[in-house]
């Protein structure tokens, strides 16, 4: 199987890297304690099109092949030490930018894509809920059909960038009686519109340089004009928006898992335990060449489900399998590199344990590690 990069894909990354070191590795420790969200990395993140990798040019994006947008999260991983900063980008192009480039009309893809693609805007997926959680199936945020649009009412937690989004991307319930598939519906809301507010913030384990609140909804009217993907369509958008998500974050993730091998290395060929480096001692030994067994492993499935992005339907299960592959990969590896620093690695200074932090929600986030077993064991036939 032929896995290698194209001069072109090998140049992405190298850009992304570079940029990362250049302009998003300062002031980490302070912008992690401080939970702050850097408006001006935003926007020079979106100057280098990662807010918008795979959509059309002619609306501002990147252009490149799903594949190569892929890539480009991973080199993302890699460069930037700002685990927060990471997952906001990934939260908006996923779940957010991807989802109105695909499911959109012309008219809410001119109206909304530029922004969202420079910086301007920022865009917020709306989909779990206090009862529901990973179960997607149980939302009770009710959007009622009035004259020609519908009225929104209901409350959205843990929605990532919701402090600072001017787009909401929200799931919402138009049929009861057809349940998640053909009763769900995708909107698109203003952050002013008459009967939206931002409601309690969080404070987080990790990912603190990424905002999260909650987003309630009172009476929001939105016309017809703001449905993605049709009525009763949200589930196809949301499934889809979840295969691009559990993929590119996964991508993201195997970056890191890069780094955290490469400092575990130079770390153990450097420090010293009496006499001898502690990279000739078994037990460390064995934890890198555990570890650059995970990142190869976690790799290679994230690229099986990256090339299936756009081409089949049969893809969720692979981007299923890698979500919850990497994010158990990411927490062990995370673990494994605090170990080797040992003390030094429980000190905020070396990154390691903010990478530790960030690590620990990704087996929760876009779906629990349960939920992913469930997806894979119900698309097994199980």
């Amino acid at each position: 199987m032929e896995l290698s990069l194209t001069a072109e894909q090998i140049l992405i990354q190298e850009n992304i890297i570079g940029f990362a070191n250049k302009e998003l590795n300062n002031n980490v420790i302070e912008r992690d304690r401080n939970q702050f969200f850097s408006s001006e990395l935003w926007k020079k993140c979106a100057e280098q099109k990662l807010t918008c990798l795979p959509v059309d040019e002619n609306f501002g994006g990147a252009g490149l092949d799903p594949f190569s947008s892929i890539l480009a999260l991973e080199a993302l991983g890699y460069g930037s030490n700002d685990g927060g900063l990471n997952f906001s980008i990934c939260a908006h192009l996923l779940a957010c930018v991807i989802p109105i480039w695909k499911y959109g009309s012309e008219a809410q893809k001119n109206k909304f894509l530029p922004d969202l693609c420079n910086g301007k805007k920022i865009a917020v997926n709306a989909m779990t809920e206090n009862e529901s959680g990973s179960d997607v199936f149980s939302i009770t945020t009710t959007a009622l059909k009035q004259d020609k649009g519908f009225i929104i009412n209901g409350t959205k937690i843990f929605c990532s960038n919701g402090p600072v989004a001017d787009v909401i991307l929200v799931y919402a319930l138009t049929d009861e009686s057809k349940g998640y598939y053909g009763g769900i519906t995708a909107f698109l809301v203003d952050k002013n519109a008459k009967g939206f507010k931002v409601g309690q913030q969080y404070e987080k384990m990790g990912l603190r340089t990424s905002g999260i609140s909650e987003l309630i909804f009172e009476n929001v009217y939105v016309s017809e004009d703001d449905i993605v993907g049709g009525v009763g369509g949200g589930a196809t958008v949301f499934n889809h928006s979840m295969e691009w998500e559990r993929t590119g974050v996964a991508a993201c993730h195997v970056g890191t898992m890069r780094k955290l091998l490469e400092k575990s290395i130079e770390y153990a060929q450097t420090r010293k335990s009496g006499n001898e480096v502690i990279g000739k001692k078994q037990a460390i030994a064995h934890r890198i060449a555990t570890m650059k067994v995970q990142l190869e492993a976690a790799r290679l499935l994230t690229y099986k489900a990256a090339f299936g992005l756009e081409r089949s339907k049969e893809n969720m299960i692979n981007a299923a399998t890698a979500k919850l592959f990497v994010s158990e990969a990411f927490v062990a590896s995370a673990i494994d590199t605090m170990q080797i620093f040992g003390g030094n690695g429980y000190m905020t200074e070396y990154g390691i344990e903010r990478i530790v932090r960030d690590a620990l929600g990704s087996t929760v986030y876009s779906g629990t590690s349960d939920i992913q077993k469930n997806i894979i064991s119900r698309l097994l036939g199980l």
